[in-house]
């Protein structure tokens, strides 16, 4: 089977440029996915619809020439397919029922995968579209950070309301974690075997954590998340991103042991290089971090901006990408002129 340029690039082969993807660069700046989504009815039925996830995601991919394409689908699938209600409200973003009693973790579904086999069907669908040059990435949230949805109930600014929970039931709240490990563990395993070549889980709260929290609820799910993927798939690249690490992205490269390390706009590429090469003794493999809200409002200052990660990490192995999700005001023009000098 031919490699993708994503793979041969992170063997030892030299490249010319750097691969590139966008978080979230199947979505909502796209005029193409917006009449996809009104036709589906809704966000979760887009998501179940294995013919339409994979059109989606493939939109940016022929329109911007990426080198990686990102299955449509969201984080919390996995606590959906555990039993637990979902639904999104337009404009208000995810509402989870809630998980904070011991029989309501006890009734989690461990098995997800018989419910989760839209997600896999889409997989198997874009694969065979998809250009043998281009990687696949399969995806789940980080038990941290789907946890804080399912305590929570909805999106919030620092989860002081999940800490706390977590604070006063640290047992229960550590076996939410493991329930969640387990069950992501096998979703990132049966996505390997529908046609993903690389996956990345998204740790998009880790930045509001404490050091000692972050170790217990960020750094030891994850490790044994990442550990228990590599008994099945030891060949396939893992991507972490703990948004908002700071000075714990160290720590976190150095314990979770992932391939690749997923980088915030608030960090310094070049400065955390050499920061994650001391903590750990290796050269590291970052990705990120172009500023999505420069990129939606100031195309020259993202173009800028642009010019200069990519001369701070010249020489080192490296792939573009944003330091959070496309927003869904982005202008096409503006994703253009990024994609023209990445190419």
């Amino acid at each position: 089977m031919q490699q993708s340029y994503f793979q041969t690039y992170l063997s030892n082969a030299q490249h010319k440029r750097n691969p590139f993807w966008f978080m979230r660069q199947a979505g909502r700046y796209l005029p193409e996915y917006r009449a996809l989504r009104e036709k589906a009815g809704s966000f979760l039925n887009l998501c179940y619809n294995p013919e339409q996830a994979a059109e989606v995601t493939l939109q940016p991919i022929q329109r911007f020439n990426m080198d990686a394409a990102i299955i449509f689908s969201d984080i919390l699938v996995i606590p959906n397919a555990m039993g637990v209600e979902v639904r999104f409200e337009e404009g208000e973003g995810p509402r989870v029922q809630t998980v904070r009693t011991a029989e309501s973790v006890q009734k989690l579904n461990s098995n997800v995968i018989p419910f989760l086999k839209p997600v896999f069907e889409a997989l198997r669908i874009t694969r065979e579209k998809l250009s043998p040059e281009k990687s696949l990435i399969g995806f789940c949230g980080s038990p941290w950070t789907v946890a804080c949805y399912m305590v929570e109930g909805k999106g919030s600014r620092d989860y002081e309301g999940v800490r706390s929970f977590a604070a006063q039931n640290p047992q229960l709240f550590q076996k939410l974690l493991d329930r969640l490990v387990e069950a992501s563990a096998h979703y990132l395993c049966e996505q390997v075997k529908a046609g993903a070549d690389i996956v990345q889980v998204f740790d998009s709260w880790a930045g509001v954590l404490s050091p000692e929290e972050f170790r217990c609820y960020v750094i030891e799910p994850n490790r044994k998340l990442v550990k228990a993927f590599k008994q099945q798939h030891p060949d396939i690249p893992v991507i972490g991103f703990p948004r908002n690490a700071g000075f714990n992205y160290g720590d976190y490269a150095s314990d979770v042991a992932v391939d690749i390390l997923g980088v915030d706009t608030q960090t310094p590429l070049a400065e955390l290089h050499h920061y994650v090469q001391a903590k750990t003794g290796k050269q590291a493999i970052l990705q990120g971090n172009l500023d999505p809200v420069l990129l939606a409002n100031d195309k020259q200052g993202a173009v800028e901006q642009t010019k200069r990660i990519l001369e701070s990490m010249e020489g080192k192995k490296f792939i573009f990408n944003l330091g959070h999700g496309i927003l869904k005001t982005t202008p096409i023009e503006n994703v253009e002129a990024i994609v023209k000098l990445l190419t």
